[in-house]
């Protein structure tokens, strides 16, 4: 069963009988229609497929892509929500990714970015949503995991990507930034931006290292304090 140059499968006709011959001789022109129309339905249903992994996946990494996980954040913030436990975000980007590609070409800095991934995969559970936000930063989302326990699988994380660096003969390092819905932000519409500014005081504080967004009630007695939020170090 052959469509669009693929092979699909074999059909095979079997009787037992005396006049076998003769008689799948006459249910041949029906065997090779039923063949026909089965191999394009095995086309179409793994065309539909590859068309639907295309469009929730980056090609590069094979994880999920930006617009899956703004849906599928959506959706576990209000089941977590609804079941009251907690669900945190990992905002993750590489350290010096630009210059790694100026000096060691694109091809290694695609390389890096599949080996990254591979240890996201490797490490976090299968519920974990792991998604590439952008270019060289990615997201993951971990229902029922508290903001403790994300900033130690953070750190884990943060050491095995390091640990990357003698594997490709280049410094390879990554910061990390965390908020947690409700300890740390109140939904979908402040947890990405918490987890983005904790991010961004990783790199601001030195890179390759693990920050935490504020917990809200440290949040509010800061903001009388001094108007803006405080980060803290994890790791």
């Amino acid at each position: 069963m052959m469509a669009r140059g693929q092979v699909f499968g074999l059909l095979v006709l079997a009787c037992e009988s005396a006049d076998a011959h003769d008689r799948l001789q006459d249910v041949t022109r029906i065997a090779r229609a039923l063949a026909d129309s089965m191999s394009l339905a095995l086309s179409n249903i793994a065309l539909r497929e590859k068309l639907r992994t295309q469009s929730l996946r980056d090609p590069l990494t094979g994880l999920y892509n930006r617009r899956y996980m703004e849906d599928a954040l959506e959706r576990y913030i209000n089941l977590a929500q609804r079941t009251g436990t907690p669900i945190s975000v990992l905002m993750i980007d590489l350290d010096n990714f630009k210059r790694l590609n100026d000096d060691h070409g694109h091809a290694k800095g695609d390389a890096v970015l599949r080996d990254v991934a591979g240890q996201l995969v490797g490490t976090l559970r299968p519920s974990d949503v792991i998604a590439r936000y952008g270019g060289e930063e990615l997201l993951v989302i971990m229902p029922k995991c508290s903001l403790g326990d994300a900033a130690a699988k953070a750190e884990l994380l943060r050491q095995r990507i390091e640990a990357l660096s003698a594997a490709h003969g280049a410094q390879v390092s990554a910061s990390f930034g965390i908020a947690t819905v409700p300890e740390t932000a109140t939904g979908a519409g402040d947890v990405v931006t918490m987890a983005d500014s904790a991010l961004y005081a990783a790199k601001q504080s030195g890179k390759n290292r693990v920050v935490t967004a504020p917990r809200r009630a440290a949040r509010g007695e800061n903001a009388r304090e001094s108007g803006t939020p405080l980060l803290t170090a994890a790791g």
